[in-house]
């Protein structure tokens, strides 16, 4: 009761100079609102290695086309009710601009709804979602559909772009060109995370996915992706892309304390505390929920909250410890009122520090596995997350409350608080 006292009482809608990505509405202090932002259905691809899984060869479009379709053939809803589509992309040229286009017309959605792109690194996923939601808030859209996809096998990080030669004129400028691996090591040395605890986070990732995946918890928000695999003598077969590739089941502790460091000689930070590298998408479906009642479409969730911060861009990975608690204060809830909390783990150190510094239980962290275990596909990790979560909260009952959060490359932190509403 107390936690639905919270929620209630503070359910209001932004005054003048507030932040509009608090997306909750004050007209009703114990009833819904019909102007609530809510998620109506989520899907997801299963995660595969890039360079050498399943995926490697699927394009993103095609892999992009199948999470689209599957959440509005899910719910039998015609794609011209869509207000708007934004597509979370990190990798592509131009953000995917022209791929998101095309995945659309191979999804058989009409010319008349439109498309973009975002890309804010790691977040690009979540932060396609919540720029779907402000449409949404400001009345531009009743609904809308929010996607992440990217393939790690067809395009790499490598290249930076067009940037001057003064960015190392500037300290933070310089910084952020530091190569991820480094700033987490600089975390796990400024924040005293050892490698012992790096390593144990990371065989719970495994073990934890592990559990999920053999318990059938992520069958509901895969979609099989039927596609072709090129092998290594060029011979071309059709498979079915249903399973997450990145969990190992036998990880140990003591495997993991015999990898040695990637990115710095004496270092803690490798390739098993690591996220993996990976391909995937994912789609989510959010509305005004009297649109999405009036259409007699389902509630998986209750988006109340968000926030996105700044931080030091050579310590980027402490993000989530910031924007966690700015979200959580937007949405009039406190830390212990949270049942999960979905922390990417680009890496562990990372991932350690903002539960430490949160005081967060390890149970309520990615009670089915993470980025270490599952992969980070770049611009999809956001939507996957949400997908996961939300499914995760229905499984746990009434009023169930999650945040999905995670560290952005150059220095920030995003988060969003996600309600169940039980019905």
């Amino acid at each position: 009761m107390r936690r639905i006292k919270v929620i209630s009482g503070h359910l209001c809608a932004p005054v003048p100079g507030h932040h509009l990505h608090h997306v909750s509405c004050n007209e009703c202090a114990a009833a819904p609102c019909p102007d609530d932002v809510v998620v109506v259905h989520g899907r997801r691809s299963a995660i595969a290695k890039a360079k050498r899984g399943a995926l490697k060869d699927t394009t993103p479009d095609e892999l992009l086309s199948a999470v689209m379709s599957a959440v509005l053939d899910d719910i039998n809803l015609s794609p011209q009710l869509l207000g708007d589509v934004c597509v979370g992309n990190v990798l592509q040229p131009g953000a995917g601009a022209l791929m998101a286009r095309v995945a659309h017309f191979l999804s058989d959605f009409p010319e008349s709804v439109p498309v973009y792109t975002v890309n804010r690194q790691c977040s690009s996923g979540l932060q396609a979602l919540l720029n779907i939601a402000g449409a949404i808030r400001s009345g531009s859209i009743d609904l809308g559909l929010a996607c992440g996809v990217e393939s790690m096998s067809l395009r790499s990080m490598g290249d930076p772009g067009d940037l001057s030669s003064r960015l190392m004129d500037k300290d933070k400028a310089r910084d952020c060109i530091i190569p991820m691996g480094m700033t987490s090591e600089n975390v796990a040395e400024r924040m005293g995370v050892s490698r012992e605890k790096q390593d144990i986070f990371a065989m719970m990732s495994h073990q934890k996915a592990t559990r999920a995946q053999q318990s059938g918890v992520f069958e509901r928000e895969i979609v099989p992706v039927v596609t072709r695999l090129l092998d290594q003598d060029g011979t071309e077969r059709r498979v079915t892309v249903a399973k997450d590739e990145g969990i190992r089941a036998g990880t140990t502790l003591a495997a993991l304390s015999r990898l040695t460091p990637a990115f710095k000689v004496g270092g803690s930070t490798t390739a098993g505390n690591s996220s993996q590298v990976s391909d995937g998408a994912a789609a989510v479906l959010l509305g005004r929920r009297s649109t999405v009642e009036n259409l007699g479409l389902p509630v998986l969730g209750v988006l109340r909250a968000s926030a996105v911060v700044g931080v030091p861009p050579d310590m980027m990975g402490v993000g989530p410890a910031v924007a966690i608690p700015a979200a959580l204060k937007k949405a009039g809830l406190k830390m212990a009122d949270i049942d999960v909390f979905e922390i990417n783990e680009a890496f562990a150190s990372q991932a350690v520090y903002c539960m430490e510094k949160l005081a967060i239980p390890p149970e309520k962290v990615n009670p089915n596995g993470g980025a270490i275990a599952l992969g980070h596909p770049l611009g999809c990790t956001g939507a996957r997350q949400v997908v996961t979560l939300l499914h995760e909260l229905r499984r746990r009952g009434p009023r169930a409350l999650g945040v999905v959060s995670m560290c952005i490359g150059t220095g920030m932190g995003a988060a969003a608080v996600f309600e169940y509403p039980g019905h």
